[in-house]
């Protein structure tokens, strides 16, 4: 097995909606092949910041000034950190793991339980010599990806090479198909394996999105984390929810319990809800999804799509891409590969998987899509897939164009005549962006917390990638 294999990026540098569903990201203008990094005057956290905030990208905010002095003190820690330097404190650790046997405890003139205690101690300098990552927390809006990537994006230069920034779904995804590849090559501790592997590749791991809504990834995650802490990783992770709030519902969840305290205590946890919601800042916006399905827009649409594609002569149909081995059809792209174009139906209608969207976005800097109806319970799996195209798109900052039957904020209304009672959750959703219950959708469509806040999230990107400054990311301006 060899590296992780992952989608880079660009970097995100405007405060808004940050949410992810998939995909690795790395360094601004970069895709495909690992994380590079590129030499910058603004070589730590709080320097990118300021000069982020005196160029206008960014509006001084003192609470994220106060998260960004954290984010800067571990990239300080990390300018003279050397895991390899851990590794005389794992032979101290492996001397003294099994028990001897009694003539060497004589002979040696020491006994197991001082042995033990020689271990306890190694154990423990190892662990204080290896910086303590970040776990961020907060609601949509407020900003954690942007402050994670300029962690990323400044990591020191002596690690930039071993640095990896992903979505949290995407990296677990990538463990699974690895700890497979182990099993079948007759591995008899697969995560073992792929744990090493790991450690091997990288150092400093930045995960977007941290969350717990399978059985599989509850079971592993506190090995896992435990065994890439002991290998000398350094972790900073975003997430929507507090560590005690995480797997909240989940089947089996005490067996979760102990990864929950591994991250209180392995990292510092540090919340970001200020009270202000980036997303509602104002922006300067561009044109990009069109609405309602008139004649008017479809013109404007179709003239935006024939001079994106290069011309329609050049449009190539049923292009093939390929998901882990399985052909993945384009109905309409340009010749030099940059631009696709997909109807609502051919997107969303299909059976398509995370693993297809992330291939899309990676592949395509522009992607149009027409005919997009108001999604109701009618359509529900369809609406679930468009949210994760929809973030994919964001974490990949492709650049979006749409054709809608309804404004963006209207897209996930319910017209359903089943309206049930607006529950807590979908109450907290609406007042995070300003919604109504008309706009929610008061039945079922959205009835778990996860599907709400992905809800959410969707909406908020859908009208960021709106702003100029979205569209300014990701043409590379």
């Amino acid at each position: 097995m060899g590296r992780i294999s992952g989608r880079v990026y660009s970097t995100h540098t405007t405060l808004s909606a940050e949410e992810t569903e998939d995909g690795y990201a790395g360094e601004e203008g970069s895709r495909g092949g690992n994380t590079p990094h590129t030499a910058s005057s603004t070589n730590t956290p709080i320097e990118k910041y300021k000069d982020l905030v005196k160029t206008g990208v960014l509006n001084a905010d003192s609470h994220q000034s106060r998260v960004i002095a954290r984010l800067n003190d571990l990239h300080c820690e990390l300018t003279t950190y050397n895991p390899s330097a851990l590794f005389a404190l794992d032979s101290r650790i492996s001397a003294s793991t099994a028990p001897l046997p009694w003539w060497k405890r004589v002979i040696g003139g020491k006994s197991q339980a001082l042995l033990d205690s020689e271990r306890a101690q190694a154990i423990e300098d190892k662990r204080s010599r290896i910086p303590h990552g970040l776990y961020l927390y907060g609601d949509v809006g407020t900003g954690k990806s942007m402050l994670m990537d300029l962690f990323h994006n400044t990591v020191p230069s002596h690690l930039r090479d071993r640095a990896q920034r992903w979505h949290f779904h995407a990296f677990m995804q990538s463990v699974h198909k690895r700890i497979h590849v182990a099993r079948v090559a007759g591995s008899s501790d697969p995560l073992a394996d792929v744990i090493e592997l790991l450690a091997q590749e990288c150092t400093v791991l930045s995960f977007d999105e941290f969350q717990v809504v399978d059985i599989v990834d509850a079971m592993i995650l506190r090995r896992l984390f435990d065994g890439l802490i002991d290998r000398g990783v350094v972790a900073v992770m975003t997430s929507n929810r507090h560590p005690d709030e995480l797997y909240a519902n989940g089947i089996q969840r005490d067996s979760f319990l102990p990864c929950i305290s591994l991250l209180k205590t392995a990292f510092d946890v540090v919340s970001l809800n200020s009270g202000t919601d980036y997303r509602k800042l104002p922006r300067a916006s561009t044109k990009v999804y069109f609405s309602p399905i008139d004649s008017a827009n479809r013109t404007e649409f179709e003239k935006m799509w024939e001079a994106t594609a290069d011309a329609t002569p050049d449009v190539i149909h049923n292009r093939e891409l390929h998901v882990w081995g399985r052909p993945l059809r384009i109905p309409l792209s340009s010749s030099d590969g940059n631009v696709a174009r997909f109807s609502f139906s051919q997107l969303c209608g299909m059976p398509l998987s995370a693993a297809d969207y992330l291939e899309i976005v990676a592949t395509f800097n522009t992607i149009f899509v027409d005919d997009i109806p108001q999604l109701s319970l009618n359509v529900k799996d369809q609406a679930r897939r468009f949210i994760t195209f929809i973030d994919a798109a964001y974490e990949s900052k492709a650049r979006l164009l749409l054709l809608s039957q309804v404004p963006i904020e209207a897209i996930f209304a319910d017209e359903s005549s089943n309206a049930g009672e607006i529950t807590d959750v979908m109450r907290s959703a609406m007042d995070d962006l300003g919604l109504n219950a008309d706009t929610v959708g008061a039945s079922s469509m959205f009835t778990g917390q996860e599907e709400v806040f992905a809800f959410a999230r969707a909406v908020s990107r859908l009208s960021e990638m709106s702003s100029r400054q979205y569209a300014e990311l990701s043409s590379g301006v």
